[in-house]
């Protein structure tokens, strides 16, 4: 059987070379199911696990179809949680790098006028959650007249966290003649219910979850009594010594616990929780997906939007109560062909809980005993030499799609009355530059924001310290971001 290739898709030249420089080679299953379905405009229901590509399987076809001229939203995708919502918009900046297409992350504990104004300039994809996506609407600064593309990422979590109202209402705004793609691990009756009820002859695609869930995945059990919980955790560390390791909890008192007893041991650790401000989300997520610290010690907020291909174990500290969170949990492990481990811990009381698991996913975890005293001093010497051992930084795979692409600064914006046909005018006057050459302009109230293309940024960065836009000397400067 011949394997495919994004060629096969016939996508635009700007996309391709995204891709490549993303390192997407072969597509997998469910983009080579899903992309020429969505590139017909057909409704789709995807039952699909975590970490099998669908950001991709989706971003992919809008990308290729927006419109770059359109400057109203094209496109809406809802997410559950903030961090889908921003993977999700950096996957979607990431695709359409080259097309120049503009994604904005809309959701709560972030400033709405900032959202406000980002929605006020050109916007071809908005990635958001179901509340702050609705107020927005309700508020005007959201317009929808112009949605082609409606997609529901993570429907099943959607449901599990009490959004189906606030998802209905939005759906009832959108234009009746659009494309609606609905993605979900799990299908539960509801999600057939709303797929019956707002979208056209939906073609069903499901890819098989047992590939993720257990062929790349051992996964087994411990039964401990929970005031012994900590020391059993520090002897499943030792004899494990896992390069990376996601340890998840059932509350976030308990993930600061873990965290500060873990740091006590010298573990490199962070906790993630919902009770943290969201930069300080965003600021664990980015350096655990650097690689600078092994152990990340979080509640089930973390089992979504957390996109990172070499965690090689994950610890359930307490059993999930929701059959559908185990899935979603260890799907974090066990993924881009490598495997993983899942290690549960179970107290004599929560039978009820695992057996409700083992139901769910079809299969019973194997029960293991917690380490003996002989082997975890046999493995304490290895397990200090890399706590000791700084971690090796992962590489970033939106490096290479970014690594010829300047971000230049410039101190002036819409008070000055500026516009990005100014800023293009003035660019491509200097020598060696086109048009081709400018990415996404973002322009604010008082500064605007160029990425340059192509390797040229130095050329541009030069050059526009001594031209004027529109008549006005601006600052110039690499951004920071």
């Amino acid at each position: 059987m011949i394997k495919m290739t994004f060629q096969d898709f016939r996508l635009s030249s700007e996309i391709t070379r995204a891709l490549d420089g993303l390192g997407y080679t072969s597509p997998t299953e469910v983009q080579e199911k899903v992309m020429p379905a969505a590139m017909a405009r057909h409704d789709l229901v995807v039952k699909s696990q975590t970490g099998s590509g669908k950001t991709a399987a989706f971003g992919i076809p809008i990308c290729e179809m927006v419109n770059w001229d359109e400057n109203k939203p094209q496109a809406l995708i809802l997410t559950p949680t903030r961090e889908l919502a921003d993977q999700v918009k950096e996957d979607i900046t990431n695709i359409g790098r080259f097309k120049r297409i503009r994604a904005a992350a809309v959701y709560g504990k972030h400033p709405f006028a900032y959202q406000k104004e980002e929605l006020k300039q050109k916007c071809h994809v908005v990635v958001g959650t179901p509340g702050r996506v609705l107020d927005h609407i309700e508020r005007g600064t959201l317009v929808l007249d112009r949605i082609d593309f409606f997609v529901l990422d993570e429907a099943d979590e959607m449901l599990n966290m009490g959004f189906i109202d606030q998802v209905e209402s939005i759906i009832n705004r959108l234009p009746k003649n659009r494309t609606t793609m609905l993605f979900s691990a799990t299908l539960p009756e509801k999600i057939a219910q709303l797929s019956s009820r707002y979208m056209k002859e939906p073609k069903r695609i499901e890819i098989a979850s047992t590939v993720t869930l257990t062929d790349q995945i051992d996964h087994s059990l411990i039964v401990v009594r929970e005031q012994q919980k900590f020391d059993l955790l520090r002897d499943v560390t030792v004899v494990e010594n896992p390069d990376s390791c996601i340890i998840f909890c059932r509350t976030k008192d308990q993930v600061d616990t873990v965290t500060e007893q873990l740091e006590q041991l010298f573990y490199t650790c962070d906790g993630l929780h919902g009770g943290m401000m969201q930069e300080d989300r965003f600021e664990v997520m980015d350096a655990f997906k650097r690689g600078e610290f092994r152990y990340l010690v979080a509640t089930d907020v973390a089992a979504r939007g957390i996109d990172i291909d070499s965690i090689t174990h994950v610890i359930n500290y307490d059993i999930p109560l929701e059959t559908e969170s185990y899935v979603h949990r260890v799907g974090r492990t066990g993924r881009a062909g490598k495997r993983g481990k899942a290690i549960t811990f179970v107290t004599p009381h929560e039978e009820k809980f695992l057996a409700d698991i083992e139901a769910y996913i079809g299969f019973a975890i194997p029960q293991r005993n917690a380490p003996s005293k002989q082997s975890v001093d046999a493995a304490k010497d290895a397990f200090i030499a890399k706590l000791e051992t700084r971690p090796k930084l992962k590489r970033n795979k939106n490096e290479q799609v970014n690594k010829d692409i300047m971000k230049l600064y410039f101190n002036g914006g819409k008070k000055k009355k500026l516009r990005a046909f100014d800023f293009v005018g003035t660019i491509t006057s200097i020598p060696g530059i086109t048009a081709e050459d400018i990415g996404i302009i973002k322009i604010q109230d008082t500064v605007t924001y160029i990425d340059i293309l192509n390797g040229k940024g130095k050329l541009v960065l030069s050059e526009m310290k001594t031209k004027t836009v529109k008549g006005k000397q601006l600052k110039v400067h690499k951004a920071n971001k």
